[in-house]
């Protein structure tokens, strides 16, 4: 006779064992990283950014380094996209992998850029909280190829993570506070409502990622500062007053007020209440470029490593353009329109919006924007059509372009609708962006073929 206990123990191992064979088969399933889940880390990024209230030059170096992190994963192995290492201001080739059989590369791509990203935020727990749903789902795919992927990028992110902390962003903690000279009329004051300092005083000092220096694309000069009603200054003064003025007439809803809303940007805009004052967060300027990058990628139906590859030298060309307009706003260190107008002709106006912390000249709108067009133009082309919803999360409609290029002109002349800069920061701003972009398009040599 048979043993039924024997039978049932038998029947229960067998059992046992056809789960074990079920969950290994299940994790050997293939493992594809779209486009859309880089798209996902952006947001989330971004997210995060404007939860902490990063200004907008330390926001380019965040969007720098996780793209670059990603890049470098994605030059390993494919064979259209080459290296920065040796391109890039001391970055070295990136560690081969121990084991490359199991490594899926655009997923250690993903791991190396949140894990970057997560260094470079304060609230770590809202990215790791992202990170580890994505880490849920691909070990149940597949947990071998997500083991070696995952020991792969994080290899690679402590890599770069090294090579990030040597930027000299660590030593402008430490530097003194900007010192406003009030017994200069033309230097920059701090402006209503909050009167902050002026931020970043020292970003000159932040090692550059493909430029030469923070010097090397130095503009002309601006207008020399007179009340004079002859004076060039005293001209550009007028215009942003009169331009103002005539959007009274035209109420709330006129082109102008339009422009100067959708390309806003400010992170950190204070607003008071009889004695409550607290702020609003958005996006940043370079944000708003890299929510671009996102729009001409999915457009464009680019894979992974195309978009990897956008985001990567948007965020160089962003990068390096605040570092270079930085270095001019506190070397010419002059004065706002708001301040000038309320001081010398009406003391009752005020700017469409709020006016930044730091000096006026140049326009970082301009100089980032023309940046990014040409780096977005070298990869997507000319005449790129798109309709930019970035600012919708905020309450703003999409606006549409027929290029890169008109948007960066529309962003640059945003500033004068709001009432923060005069004519000369844009029009010299959008130069000395386009020109450090050409050069870093021309520099970078990331294609093959």
């Amino acid at each position: 006779m048979i043993n039924r206990k024997a039978m049932k123990k038998r029947i229960s191992l067998i059992a046992a064992l056809l789960l074990v064979l079920a969950s290994c088969q299940k994790k050997q399933e293939p493992v594809e990283v779209s486009p859309e889940e880089l798209h996902a880390s952006v947001d989330k990024v971004i997210e995060i950014m404007i939860h902490d209230i990063f200004s907008p030059p330390v926001a380019s170096r965040i969007f720098a380094y996780s793209n670059i992190a990603a890049y470098e994963i994605i030059a390993k192995k494919n064979d259209k996209y080459k290296s920065l290492a040796g391109q890039v201001t001391d970055l070295k080739s990136i560690p081969e992998p121990k084991n490359s059989e199991n490594i899926n590369y655009e997923m250690a791509a993903l791991i190396a850029h949140m894990d970057i990203s997560k260094r470079l935020i304060f609230s770590e727990e809202r990215m790791e909280s992202f990170r580890d749903s994505l880490y849920t789902i691909w070990m149940d795919k597949n947990e071998t190829v997500f083991n070696a992927s995952k020991e792969y990028g994080l290899e690679v992110a402590d890599f770069v993570g090294k090579w990030m902390n040597n930027d000299n962003y660590k030593e402008t903690r430490t530097m003194p506070k900007f010192s406003v000279d009030s017994d200069d009329p033309s230097r920059w004051q701090p402006t209503p409502p909050a009167y902050m300092n002026g931020i970043e005083p020292h970003w000159d000092k932040i090692r550059p990622f493909a430029i030469d220096s923070a010097q090397q694309f130095k503009p002309i000069p601006p207008p020399e500062f007179s009340m004079e009603e002859d004076s060039k200054f005293y001209e550009e003064v007028m215009e942003v007053y009169e331009v103002r003025k005539s959007m009274v007439g035209k109420g709330d809803k006129s082109d102008e007020i339009a422009i100067a809303q959708f390309w806003d940007c400010n992170p950190y805009v204070s607003v008071t209440r009889g004695h409550l004052m607290f702020a609003t967060k958005k996006i940043t300027p370079g944000a708003h470029w890299i929510g671009i990058a996102k729009i001409a990628s999915r457009k464009s139906g680019a894979d992974f490593a195309k978009t990897v590859y956008a985001y990567t030298k948007t965020s160089i060309a962003i990068a390096d353009g605040f570092i270079s307009c930085w270095a001019e706003k506190y070397r010419s260190n002059l004065i706002r329109p708001e301040t000038v107008i309320n001081e010398y002709i009406d003391d009752s106006w005020e700017p469409v919006l709020q006016t930044p912390p730091f000096p006026e000249y140049t326009s970082g709108h301009s100089v980032v924007s023309g940046a990014a067009a040409i780096a977005l133009t070298d990869i997507f082309g000319d005449n790129f059509a798109f309709d930019d919803d970035t600012e919708v999360p905020y309450g703003l409609p999409v606006r549409s372009f027929t290029s890169f290029n008109q948007a960066s002109d529309e962003a640059a002349l945003s500033r004068m609708y709001g009432g923060i800069h005069y004519r000369a920061a844009i029009e010299v701003g959008i130069k000395q962006g386009r020109d450090l972009g050409k050069f870093i398009v021309n520099k970078l040599d990331m294609t093959k073929g």
